[in-house]
């Protein structure tokens, strides 16, 4: 199934509901997101509805440089990724603006697959993680680098307000084995990167986090970017994608 969540255009102040994509029309779904589906018996069209990030994440856990450059043999999977946390208030969905932060130039978006955990795991193998992801969507890890820390710390410059848009929608069927990661900006193809590429596979990712920390349904991972994140400033449109899973674009906007 892919999942959107969404508030209907004629119905702007009511609560997001969930609604299974089929042939260009969402079915509203009775229940939350992690509900058995039934359905209300209600359709929108995607012109009637305003897209939110598909998930209100419980956790935003990020992997750093999780991905051989091009050219470049792949090296040891480590014991232990790079990790960090971004707020709750980083989620936006599609066609939400990246908001800057004041006197900030250096930022740059990333285009990722993240995982979306369904259910409880804690200390699991490898070969159980399919198990626990209950679907797949785009991500833009976006990064202010002028907030980085010398000393090495990448909290702040992950956590600024609309720094992970997340969308169009979240897929309960797709294998992120074969994906394919893309972006552009303004149109212009910048990212261009295949799952092959990746350090530290999915799987082995979803092992090693629960090894600390107990996942829980709605809990994000983003799972790490391929060569090719680029800076973006004020009036430019970011477009992230993922092969199978759908685009997510999402204008850069000056401080308000």
């Amino acid at each position: 199934m892919k999942i959107a969540r969404f508030v209907p255009l004629a119905e702007p102040a009511s609560p997001a509901r969930f609604g299974v994509l089929e042939e260009g029309l969402l079915r509203e779904l009775a229940g939350g997101l992690f509900d058995p589906p039934a359905f209300t018996g209600r359709c929108f069209g995607l012109a009637d509805v305003r897209l939110l990030a598909p998930v209100e994440p419980r956790h935003i856990i990020g992997i750093g440089k999780n991905f051989a450059a091009p050219g470049e043999p792949k090296p040891p999977v480590p014991d232990m990724p790079i990790l960090f946390f971004k707020p709750l208030g980083t989620a936006v969905g599609p066609g939400d603006p990246i908001v800057l932060p004041d006197s900030i130039s250096r930022v740059k978006f990333e285009s990722e697959v993240a995982v979306v955990i369904g259910r409880t795991a804690r200390r699991i193998r490898p070969e159980e993680a399919d198990g626990v992801i209950f679907g797949c969507t785009v991500a833009n890890d976006v990064s202010a680098l002028d907030l980085f820390h010398p000393e090495g710390h990448w909290t702040i410059g992950k956590a600024c307000d609309t720094f992970c848009p997340l969308g169009p929608v979240i897929d309960t069927a797709f294998d992120w084995r074969s994906a394919r990661i893309r972006a552009s900006v303004n149109g212009v193809p910048k990212q261009d990167g295949a799952m092959a590429d990746i350090i530290m596979p999915i799987d082995r990712l979803i092992a090693c986090i629960s090894g600390f920390m107990t996942l829980m349904p709605g809990d994000v991972i983003l799972t790490g970017t391929p060569a090719g994140a680029d800076w973006v400033g004020a009036g430019d449109v970011v477009t992230c994608a993922v092969d199978g899973l759908g685009e997510l674009t999402n204008p850069v906007a000056a401080p308000a």
